[in-house]
């Protein structure tokens, strides 16, 4: 909040507020308080302000939330860093509630506060506080504890640094599995700031501990630390101590911790290096795409580029394309799914003849899946694998496929195709652009669904400008007049449909052909008996004015605009005088 906006007068009512009865009430002036402490000064914001919010901890959930929010930020209302501990005792009692999400809120705040402050305030107020919380008694204070650690550790001094240390190492074999869960996703924050002495004995050895939990809950986050740990410790130690671990756990019997280790695996291959990776890892991520769990496989499918990418492409081909093959056929329409959104990127890593062979037939069976997220998947990556093996052999082997797709039942897989048809067309170049392409394209104006019609309608102004004028007159001008018929069609959605083609297409085609061809299809469209229609023709000839001469604004469009002008629809009217309001002023500018 800026230190001006607010008025201080109702501070009084404020104040009055955080002890009213309605939750709302509270709630307002909790989320003011920095307006209550500026009008409070400094002085008696410490002395009066904070202990109250610390007594008052009994609260609503939503209070409470809002109160640790607040407190964060809270630095520059008491005085600056110098009193910034004083801010300390209210958020340490929300560290302890139930709510999870308050708590949490604390943390961050904590967190927030104790970076700003001054290092011997830390050893004096802080540390003591973490060390207070991981011996609370309630389970919750112990939890709190673990997320505040990696800031109290690095300004501590020595003593103090062994004892954070073994808390630490006490907070990871808790009764309670939620502290134990706590300590494990905190672990590598607090790995960070340790010396790197020490992170080999004592870290490593809470590490060990935490990966033999017998709460699947723990172990998966352990996982996690696995990666972050990777990334402090030496290669030769990273293969020592984190490969072990990583080849147990992609074995583990519970699937929520090996989709963990599905989901981190190319972040640890990275850590333990190329040789390890082939030789442990490799065989460790086949078995996890081969898992009897459908989740496993899919956070498995969904990285097989990145972790392609980490290999040589022999490896690659002789591990992981064997079983991408079996993916691509699972029962899970997920799985498949998850694979079709990434195989493409697999294109670049094989190289253009292990592409041709082997992941072709793959893209083309994905591509005829029963499931439309599979194919929009396949066919929304398509120019990843146009780069690998040319234009050529894309076109014989995904043009009858394409074609098929073009006509899916599914509108989101027609509206993906439609977008990928400019993209096809400037790589193909003209001579593609045959009359199966060409027909679909006008195909898609008498679609049922507008979202297609709208794209097919950008689609022809996007070939337009790929292949020039002239080739818009001897292929689209043409078919569109075939389809103009559908000017006259009975359902007006379909006229809007050849009125917005034409907008679009204008600009890109030039005075003449528009003049020729698009204008009196226009002028024509406003005897239409559909105000819809009328003042969207009224929108299409504004749209025309700088494109064509004066003369035929002057000829043709002016005198439809004053007929417009005078219809008895108030938008028709609206519409025809604001495009006749541009007309005078491109006269008066010229």
């Amino acid at each position: 909040m800026s230190m001006v906006d607010e008025p201080l007068y109702p501070i009084a009512v404020l104040i009055d507020e955080l002890k009213n009865d309605d939750i709302q009430l509270r709630l307002n002036s909790i989320r003011r308080l920095s307006t209550i402490a500026r009008a409070l000064g400094e002085e008696r914001t410490r002395k009066e302000l904070i202990p109250f919010l610390s007594e008052n901890n009994d609260d609503d959930d939503e209070v409470l939330l809002a109160m640790a929010e607040e407190l964060g930020v809270f630095i520059p209302y008491v005085g600056g860093v110098e009193h910034a501990h004083v801010l300390l005792p209210p958020l340490e009692t929300l560290c302890t509630v139930e709510e999870t999400c308050v708590r949490d809120k604390a943390v961050e705040s904590l967190c927030r506060i104790g970076s700003q402050m001054r290092e011997s305030d830390l050893v004096d107020w802080f540390i003591p506080l973490v060390k207070r919380l991981a011996a609370g008694e309630w389970f919750t204070a112990r939890v709190s504890a673990c997320g505040l650690f990696h800031i109290a550790y690095p300004s501590a001094p020595d003593m103090l640094k062994t004892e954070l240390r073994s808390i630490y190492s006490q907070l990871c074999q808790d009764d309670m599995p939620m502290v134990r869960r706590s300590a494990a996703s905190n672990l590598g924050k607090f790995a960070a700031t340790v010396e790197s002495a020490h992170l080999k004995t004592d870290i490593m050895s809470i590490f060990e501990d935490l990966t033999q939990d017998d709460q699947d809950s723990v172990r998966l986050l352990a996982v996690e630390g696995c990666a972050a740990l990777g990334k402090l410790l030496e290669p030769q130690d990273c293969v020592a101590h984190i490969l072990p671990v990583i080849v147990n756990f992609s074995q583990d019997k519970s699937w929520r911790v090996r989709y963990m280790v599905a989901n981190q695996l190319y972040e640890l291959c990275e850590a333990v290096g190329p040789e390890p990776t082939r030789t442990e890892l490799v065989p460790a991520y086949v078995r996890l795409l081969r898992d009897n769990e459908a989740e496993v496989r899919i956070a498995a499918a969904g990285k097989v580029t990145k972790f392609c990418r980490i290999l040589n492409p022999e490896l690659a081909t002789q591990h992981i394309l064997p079983c991408v093959k079996e993916l691509s056929s699972d029962s899970s329409q997920h799985v498949r799914s998850a694979l079709a959104s990434v195989i493409m990127g697999m294109a670049p890593v094989l190289g253009k003849d292990a592409t041709i062979e082997q992941l072709l037939p793959i893209f083309l069976s994905l591509l005829k899946d029963e499931f439309p997220d599979v194919r929009l998947n396949i066919i929304s990556k398509l120019d990843q694998v146009n780069q690998v093996i040319g234009i050529d052999l894309l076109s014989q082997s995904l043009l009858p496929a394409i074609v098929e797709l073009a006509e899916d039942r599914h509108w989101r897989v027609r509206l993906a195709i439609i977008e990928y048809i400019p993209l096809l067309a400037s790589q193909l170049g003209v001579g593609f652009f045959d009359d199966k392409l060409g027909a679909l394209c006008m195909q898609w104006l008498q679609d049922k669904v507008y979202s297609i019609r709208d794209a097919a309608a950008n689609n022809l102004k996007r070939l337009a400008e790929e292949f020039g004028p002239e080739w818009a007159m001897q292929h689209i001008i043409p078919q569109l007049m075939q389809v103009l018929e559908m000017i006259n069609n009975p359902h007006y959605l379909y006229r809007m449909t050849i009125l917005r083609a034409i907008s679009l297409l204008a600009p890109v085609m030039g005075s003449e052909i528009t003049c020729s061809k698009l204008l009196p299809v226009v002028i024509n469209a406003s005897k239409d008996r559909v105000p819809n229609i009328k003042f969207n023709v009224a929108k299409v000839l504004q749209s025309l004015i700088p494109i064509v001469d004066q003369s035929v604004v002057e000829k043709t469009i002016r005198p439809c605009l004053v007929e417009l002008s005078e219809d008895p629809d108030v938008d028709v009217r609206f519409f025809a005088n604001q495009a006749l309001q541009a007309i005078d002023n491109v006269m008066m500018s010229s």
